[in-house]
């Protein structure tokens, strides 16, 4: 790794007041997770157009988020969800 890059990431470590190597296996993390929540919304369109779009009793968009912000789980009421909400 150059220098200049190693001193500029253990800047960021420090004002987090962690370590570098902590500090990087945060920003790993959140790229693999990014990479996972990618792969669910290819999928999500993907059965979305094979299917003609959500259907009416699909629930609020806004009401999901909020349900999963909070941690309650209850993602809605179509009757196609699994326990963790998705369809």
């Amino acid at each position: 790794m150059p220098k200049d890059v190693r001193d500029e990431l253990s800047q960021y470590a420090r004002q987090r007041g962690q370590s570098l190597q902590a500090f990087l296996l945060g920003v790993l993390t959140r790229q693999a997770q990014f990479g996972r929540n990618q792969q669910i919304l290819v999928t999500i369109d993907r059965e979305l157009m094979d299917e003609g779009g959500a259907g009416t009793d699909a629930p609020d968009a806004a009401e999901v988020l909020e349900s999963a912000r909070a941690g309650r789980g209850d993602v809605g009421s179509h009757p196609s969800a699994g326990a963790d909400g998705v369809a």
